[in-house]
Parts: C-alpha cells; structure tokens; sequence
C-alpha cells in the first residue's frame, strides 16, 4: 500500500475537480481512466482507497469492485450518475465502504473518503451478482437518492427496519425493495397490514391457530410468521398494533420463537420484520399507546419516506411512468403529457402523494379525450382533506359562488357531479362502461350519453 487515493472514472471533469478537492485535503491522488489501467496499476502497488465509477468503458466499476474485495483490497468506494436501488445494492453486497451519487458535494465527498479510510477494511458482505433494475421505485431527487443509497447498504444485513412517512408515498415498495436485495430474496415476502384486520383476529393472522383453539377453527392454520420463514414479513401501519398483541409480538422478535394459537407445540421462526407506520411512534410510546421496548426492537434502521410534495423534481417523471403503465394495463391507446401538463403536476401537493397521483393519471388514461394530455384535462385538486365530507367542499364553493353572483349554479354542479362519479366509475371498472354504469345504478346508455355531452362541452 502506497498511501494513495485512486480514481477512476472515464469522465475526465469528474477526475480533475475530486482529485483536486482531495489534494487540498493534503492527501495523494492517482488518476485513471478505465479499470483495465487500475488493474495494470496493481500488480505494482496497492492504494490506500479506491473510488471508482460504475459505468466505465470496458469492464464496470462493479466487477472491479468484486475482483478488489476478493483480494482484500480496499476499501472501495463507488460512484454512479446512476442511481437506484438495485445499483446501490449491488455496490453495498459486493464490498463497497460508501456509495457517492454524483452529482456530489466535494465537501461531502472528502468526509467520506477520510471517514472510509478510518474504516480501514472493506466491508465483509458477501460477494453476489448484481440484479437487475427492475424496482418500482422510481426518482431522480436528492431525497430519493438517499432513500435507495439506505435501501443499498441495509437490505443485506438481517437488521429489522422501520419505514416512516405519510400515506401513499411507497412505504410497501421500499419493504419489497429491501427484501428482494437480500440474501432472503428467494424465499417469502409476506405483507399484513395491521390496520385492516380486526383486533381480535389479529393474533391468529400473525401466529396461526389449532383446530378447535376458536368456535370456526376446524383445521390447524400458518400464521404469517410461519408463511415468511427464512423470508421477510411486513407489518404495515404497526403503530395501529392493539397493546396486548404488541407484548407477544415482542416476545417472538426477543426469542425467535412462539405458539400457535391454542397451541402447545413451540415454533422456531427465522424472519426478517419491516415494519411501517404513517404515524409518530415517539409520540404514541409518550402517550402509552405503544411500547417502547417494541419500538426500539423495530425501530433498528429507519428510513424515512418523503412526501411528493417534497420531491417535486420527481413528479414528470412519475407521472409519465403511471400514464403509460396504465395505457398499457387497460389495453388503452398510448397518451402523453403535455409540457405545460407536466408542470402544472409538478406545482400541486398531492395530499394523497404517490398513491394519488398515480390514480390521477390513471383517471387520465381513460377519460382524457386526445393523444395529449393538456392541462385542462388535470380537473382541479380537491381541497378537501383525506377522510372529510366531500359535501363540505361543496358548500364552500355554492357559498363562493353565490357570493360572486355566478350563474346556472345548480347546472354547473350537476354537471361536475355526473363528470366526477362517471370517471370515478370507468377508472374503477377498468373503462367498461357497462360494468360502470351498473356500480353507478344507471343505464349503458344513459352513461354513455352523459360522457359524451361532458367532453361536447369540454372542448
């Protein structure tokens, strides 16, 4: 080892401002161009630390990295322009110290090299081929970038995660996200949202029962834990956890085993647990309505989700994405976005966040009436709040426009009504009219008049 900090990245501008930046940092720098001339380099000395890009002319940054490592060479640290989960992954299985999406800040860059170098030694992951990109986790923002650089260095510990964040930004794609970047990945990813099942079924959803343990119990049933062994199982909304069922839950993620419902026989279970929550876990744990102990059994990493409203670089991206999936899905003619449509998407909040706006544009893959989605065609976001009374938004807007003194009010309304349940309804049935018009309570041809006279009138 000669005390060297080596890079290589074929992007010569790269090159220069990070080998300048660790000069000034009074550390030695070597330059190269490809992993061909690092490997030549070698067989005549060693670096103290290796940064490499990943896409490079010739051999990758990543099969580079996997030669170093089982040479015990390193650390390593790798760089990409490119960055998403399963890269990120792949770095991290294959022996990476750090992971720097580019662009980066020099500043940033420097702490993680001499943060690296303290390290000493690579990490001892094991070595597995990289997977291919296929995530539907989706952004290009800097707060995206942090979530999939967490998602890449802790999907290949067995570390419990908790994954925070409101409703609708994505919090099941990143749990799906880290076990199929783990060594579980072959083996079972099971979801219960506990939200969803009654509290008195809840136990025997996670644990399973023996016959007889319950009236309507006539035969022995797997419990979740049992369908995720040597797997992940992902607890959804676990702050919603009833107290009783908290206490046993913390039992088996203790001691790794428990009972079946009714049961005497003492199962031994190997999983992995994500859990998730839109709610402040601190906040109920002060309030007595979860238990601290089970939150710092979950709560080992945890990675919080930004809102969209937080990533709005991220929403032309994501919407262009929903749309052509869904044309697709509903064998529907391709559409696209308008520029100004794109920007007008970027400009709203999105309460509902990803969830919302992919069911917008999947609204929009029905019902919009060109090839081009302009933006009169978005509608208008709904100002009212998730759960409240549609009607309170509607008396805000009566009132606003008695007020105004604007005309044929009632016809407007009825109008919008017909407009709103009509889409609602064909999105929902996947643009079967006759499907829709049954949930509706109305006649096939009665729709199909109305939706003819709503867009007659759009244009």
């Amino acid at each position: 080892m000669n005390g060297e900090i080596w890079i290589a990245d074929d992007d010569r501008g790269v090159r220069f401002v990070l080998a300048a930046a660790l000069r000034d940092a009074g550390l030695a720098v070597r330059e190269f161009d490809a992993a061909e001339a690092v490997r030549a380099a070698l067989r005549k000395s060693r670096p103290a630390l290796l940064l490499t890009d990943v896409r490079m002319p010739g051999e990758s940054g990543l099969a580079l990295l996997e030669e170093l490592k089982a040479q015990g060479i390193g650390p390593v640290i790798v760089m990409s322009a490119f960055t998403d989960v399963a890269t990120t992954a792949a770095a991290y299985r294959a022996g990476a110290a750090d992971y720097l999406a580019k662009p980066f800040d020099l500043d940033q860059a420097v702490a993680t090299v001499r943060r690296a170098l303290a390290d000493g030694t690579p990490a001892d992951a094991p070595v597995q081929a990289a997977v291919a990109p296929g995530h539907a986790l989706l952004g290009e923002s800097a707060p995206m970038r942090e979530v999939f650089r967490l998602i890449g260095r802790v999907a290949a510990s067995d570390l419990n995660v908790l994954i925070t964040g409101e409703t609708g930004t994505g919090k099941e794609l990143v749990a799906r996200a880290l076990h199929e970047e783990s060594a579980r990945r072959h083996r079972a990813f099971v979801a219960l949202n506990t939200a969803a099942i009654p509290s008195e079924l809840l136990e025997s959803e996670l644990f399973g029962h023996e016959a007889g343990a319950f009236t309507g119990a006539q035969r022995r049933v797997a419990g979740r834990f049992e369908q995720a062994e040597g797997g992940t199982l992902f607890l959804d909304e676990i702050g919603d956890m009833p107290l009783a069922l908290q206490t046993r839950l913390l039992r088996v993620l203790a001691g790794g085993e428990f009972y079946r419902v009714g049961g005497r026989e003492l199962i031994r279970c190997d999983v992995r647990i994500v859990a998730a929550t839109h709610q402040d876990l601190d906040a109920s744990v002060a309030a007595g309505q979860f238990r601290a102990d089970l939150k710092h059994r979950l709560d080992v990493v945890r990675i919080q989700l930004p809102a969209l409203r937080e990533r709005r670089a991220d929403i032309p991206l994501l919407a262009q994405h929903f749309l052509a999936a869904a044309t697709q899905e509903l064998k529907l003619s391709p559409k696209h976005f308008a520029k100004a449509a794109l920007k007008a998407l970027a400009q709203r909040d999105f309460p509902g966040n990803v969830r919302e706006l992919e069911n917008l544009c999947r609204r929009l893959a029905v019902i919009a009436p060109g090839a081009e989605i302009l933006p009169a065609d978005l509608g208008t976001p709904s100002a009212t709040p998730a759960g409240g009374d549609w009607t309170d938004a509607l008396r805000h807007w009566a009132a606003q426009a008695l007020a105004e003194g604007e005309a044929d009010i009632h016809g407007r309304a009825r109008e919008a009504l017909d407009r709103v349940l009509l889409e609602a309804a064909l999105v929902a049935h996947g643009g079967h009219r006759q499907h829709a018009a049954a949930a509706l309570g109305v006649g096939r041809n009665t729709l199909t008049r109305k939706l003819g006279a709503s867009r007659t009138r759009r244009r």
